[in-house]
This record gives C-alpha cells, sequence and structure tokens, in this order.
C-alpha cells in the first residue's frame, strides 16, 4: 500500500492517491491529524524563536543599566557640577541686594526665569503628544519611544517649578500661594493645572515602569543593596498576575486620557497669564492656541533630539529605527505649519492695520533692535522645520537631528521675546528711571540659575536611564507578538 500523507517542498501536506481503495474518511482523519503534529511543531518552534528574540532584547535593553562608563560618570559629574553653581547662584540672589544680583526691575519684572518656565511648560507637552495621543490612536511604532516622551515630560514640569522658585524672590511667599490664592487669579489657575499634570505625568510614567521595575529586580542581581531594595519596594509585590496586567492596562489608558487635556489646559493657561496681563503686546485672544502649537512643535523637535542621543550613546539603533525619526520628521513639518499659522493671526494680522496699540512692540520685532532675533527664530524655529524635512535625505536622523537642535533653540529664545519685549512697551512711557531700566539683559546669576535648571532636566533623565530601562521593554515585546503573561514569569517577592 502507498503512502496516505507526503510532505511537498513548500512544508504543504499532500494527498497521494491510494491504491488500496481505503475508506475516504480514515485518509482524511490520517491527514488532518498529520497536518495538526505538523502544526504544532511550527508553533513550537516558532514559540521557541519569539523566547530567544526576547531574551535577546532583554539583554540589550538592560545594558545601559548594568555599567556606567567612565564617560557616563564624567557626563554626570559635569551637569551636578553645574547644578551646584545654580544653587550658589541662588543663594548670591537671596542673600544679597536684588539689584547687584539680577537684572530684574520695574518694568521688566520676568525676564530669562519666566521665559524658560515657559519654555519647560511648552517641552512638558511632548508627554501628551508622544506618549498619550499615539498610544490612544494604537500607532504600533510609538512603542519604543513612549518612555523617554514621558520622563522629559515630568523632568521639564519640574524645572518649571524650579523657575517659578526662582523668579519669586521671596520663595517663602509660595506658602501663601496656597493658603491665601484667589480663585480668581491665572496665577492659581496655572498652580492648579500643573500639580494636576504632574501627578497625573508622574503616573503615566511609572504604572507602566512596574513591570519594567520587576525585570531589573530579577535581573540585575549584581546591583547594589540600595539598588536592588528601590526595585523591591517599587514593584509593589508584582507577580505578573492577569488581574495586574489588566489593571496597569486599564489605568494606563485613563491616565493617558486624562494628560491630554491637562496638558493643553496647562499651556492654555500660561498663555492667559500674559493675555489676562494688561500689556498692549499681550493683548490677544490667539494666545491659548498659538501657544499650544508651539508647544506641540517644541515637542516634536525635543522628541528627534533625545531619540537620536539615546539612539547613539546607548547603541539602541535596533529599537530606535531610521523609520521612527521619518514620522518624526513628517510630524514636524505638520505642527511647523499649525504653528505657522499661529504665528500669522498673532504678528501679521495686527502688523497690517499697525494700530497705536501694537506698532511700537511690531516696529521693534521686525526692524528693530530685537529683529536680528527674531528673524532668525522664525527661521530656525518656523521656516527650516516647515520646509526641509519634507524631503526624504532630510528626514534620515543626523539631518533631521541638527534640524530640531536649531528649532528647540529657536523655541527657547521665541519664549524669551514674548515676555522681555512685551514688558518694554507699557502703556505709560518709561520716566525718571535710571537708564539702565529701560532695558533688559540677563545677569550672570541669572543666566547662572538657568543653565543650572537645564543642566538638573538632563540630570533627571540621565539618572533615570540609568536606572530604568529607558525603551519599555514589556510594551515593545507586546508590538512583536509576544504574550509576556507566558514568556515572563516574575520570582515571587516572598522568595526575594
Amino acid at each position: 500500500m502507498e503512502k496516505l500523507i507526503t510532505k511537498s517542498e513548500n512544508g504543504v501536506m499532500e494527498m497521494q492517491r491510494d491504491a488500496s481503495g481505503i475508506d475516504e474518511n480514515e485518509k482524511y482523519r490520517v491527514m488532518e491529524e498529520e497536518l495538526n503534529l505538523y502544526k504544532e511543531k511550527q508553533n513550537v518552534a516558532a514559540g521557541k524563536s519569539k523566547i530567544q528574540k526576547y531574551n535577546l532584547m532583554e539583554e540589550e535593553l538592560l545594558r545601559p543599566i548594568q555599567k556606567i562608563g567612565r564617560a557616563g560618570k564624567i557626563w554626570i559629574g559635569f551637569l551636578v557640577a553645574i547644578c551646584l553653581c545654580g544653587l550658589y547662584a541662588y543663594y548670591l540672589q537671596e542673600t544679597k541686594s536684588k539689584y547687584e544680583t539680577i537684572s530684574l526691575r520695574d518694568y521688566t519684572m520676568w525676564g530669562v526665569y519666566i521665559s524658560t518656565f515657559v519654555f519647560y511648560v511648552a517641552l512638558s507637552l511632548i508627554g501628551a503628544l508622544m506618549s498619550a495621543i499615539l498610544k490612544l490612536i494604537k500607532f504600533e511604532w510609538y512603542r519604543p519611544l513612549t518612555r523617554i516622551a514621558e520622563i522629559i515630560a515630568v523632568a521639564s514640569i519640574i524645572m518649571a517649578g524650579v523657575c517659578i522658585v526662582a523668579a519669586m524672590g521671596r520663595p517663602e511667599r509660595l506658602y501663601f500661594l496656597f493658603t491665601y490664592g484667589r480663585i480668581q487669579s491665572p496665577i492659581v489657575w496655572d498652580v492648579i493645572v500643573i500639580m494636576t499634570y504632574i501627578t497625573a505625568s508622574c503616573l503615566l510614567l511609572f504604572m507602566p515602569l512596574i513591570p519594567g521595575i520587576v525585570i531589573c529586580r530579577d535581573k540585575l542581581t549584581n546591583k547594589p543593596a540600595w539598588q536592588k531594595w528601590m526595585y523591591k519596594k517599587l514593584s509593589f509585590g508584582w507577580n505578573g498576575a492577569p488581574e495586574q496586567w489588566k489593571i496597569v492596562k486599564k489605568s494606563v489608558k485613563v491616565l493617558a486620557i486624562m494628560v491630554i487635556p491637562l496638558g493643553i489646559s496647562i499651556h492654555t493657561v500660561t498663555a492667559w497669564l500674559f493675555a489676562t496681563t494688561l500689556r498692549p503686546e499681550w493683548d490677544s485672544t490667539n494666545f491659548g492656541p498659538y501657544f499650544v502649537s508651539g508647544a506641540f512643535a517644541l515637542g516634536a523637535a525635543g522628541m528627534i533630539v533625545a531619540v537620536y542621543v539615546f539612539r547613539k550613546v546607548y547603541s539602541l539603533e535596533k529599537y530606535l529605527e531610521e523609520k521612527h525619526f521619518d514620522v518624526l520628521g513628517k510630524m514636524l513639518v505638520l505642527l511647523s505649519f499649525c504653528y505657522l499659522y499661529f504665528n500669522i493671526n498673532e504678528y501679521v494680522v495686527p502688523a497690517y492695520k499697525m494700530s497705536s496699540l501694537h506698532a511700537n512692540h511690531l516696529l521693534d520685532l521686525f526692524i528693530g533692535k530685537t529683529a536680528p532675533t527674531y528673524w532668525l527664530v522664525v527661521l530656525f524655529g518656523i521656516a527650516i522645520p516647515a520646509i526641509l524635512p519634507m524631503f526624504r535625505a532630510m528626514r534620515k536622523p543626523l539631518p533631521l537631528t541638527i534640524i530640531a537642535i536649531f528649532a528647540v533653540i529657536a523655541a527657547w529664545f521665541k519664549r524669551y521675546l514674548i515676555v522681555v519685549p512685551g514688558l518694554s512697551h507699557p502703556f505709560l512711557p518709561i520716566q525718571d528711571v535710571p537708564e539702565s531700566w529701560m532695558h533688559y539683559f540677563p545677569s550672570l546669576v541669572e543666566m547662572t540659575i538657568v543653565a543650572a535648571t537645564f543642566a538638573a532636566l538632563l540630570l533627571i533623565i540621565t539618572v533615570f536611564s540609568r536606572l530604568f530601562p529607558i525603551i519599555s521593554i514589556w510594551e515593545v515585546a507586546e508590538g512583536d507578538g509576544v504574550n509576556m503573561q507566558k514568556i515572563y514569569k516574575p520570582i515571587k517577592p516572598e522568595m526575594l
């Protein structure tokens, strides 16, 4: 009797002619058994392949945490040194005469501190843009980027609060803002939104981090005792039960929904701080969407720079791919054009009629002493990011990152141009005051404190990436079709 079942070259099971006339049902039964056996072997092989792929990914994404090299220690030491210089500058500011240490006066009472505050608030919107929105619309390419966006958002909003304290001059009065604050004040609105947003952002960062903390707890057994203790405490008894996975995923979804309106609100309320102040340059109903659109554009540019740095420093080219830069470049173009639209509404429309209310400020920006800075901001902060990434060659990692770096720098100067020149043209003319009061240029103390906030921002991000995986292991694994509940079994907390 001839064989009933054979395997073709491409692995498909085929039935040959039965010379003995065996019942057709029997032949199909044998064929089905052989086919099921073949599929089972294929599934086992695929499962082993996924496990091997996951193990390799886990090893690669934990590598930056395993050991800090010499360059990493020098970088951290450099950032700490700048932070210490900033603390000393702040000590001088608070213990010596303000007329000696800072350049803020009655007219320009907001300087680089508030400019940097607005910059950080804008940068914090990166969490809503790159994490929350992309998670909800389920673009799979977002998975390696979410944690980078979330830690930048948390660090930025913390530094925004530091800038406010530095600008107060009397930090002990911050207490009175909570005890005697009036809900009619836009400043109280800003405090409420900032506190809510930072809480939601920290939760959005921490909740999906818990499975990663457990992986660090179980795999990084050669770390110091304090670090292992930290992983153990922060894992909160996670054992990978299906109910826990369900809670984490549902919590992340709820938080992502919350963060989007909060992120937009925080920058809208910040815009209202200016729009509700009696200054002709800030007398605009366009400020809310104008600020939000600029924040989204800055968030895209900041994300490009961060992804490039982590890609190179931690050798993550396998996970932060060129396709991510291609998509981020397209996003930068779209958001830059949106920002351009609101800039036209903010500057071109008032300039067309050139009313006496806005004339001094607009002429100063277009052809006056601040014109060089203004036109460089337009060029590097709007025009180039809107045009060059349209070309595929400009969406490659290096050229796109260079464009994004200039866009980020231009974004800070843009906030400076909103704050400082806006205070230089009050309704009543500046008179009977020293000449220095009519102009503002930040003092060395102010610049040192602002530099320290940037160093602290980078220090928070650096230290975080050295303690926890900067790319979410389980989210990337699930994006590749890996069932984490089946593949990874955490060590039970009582066994540690």
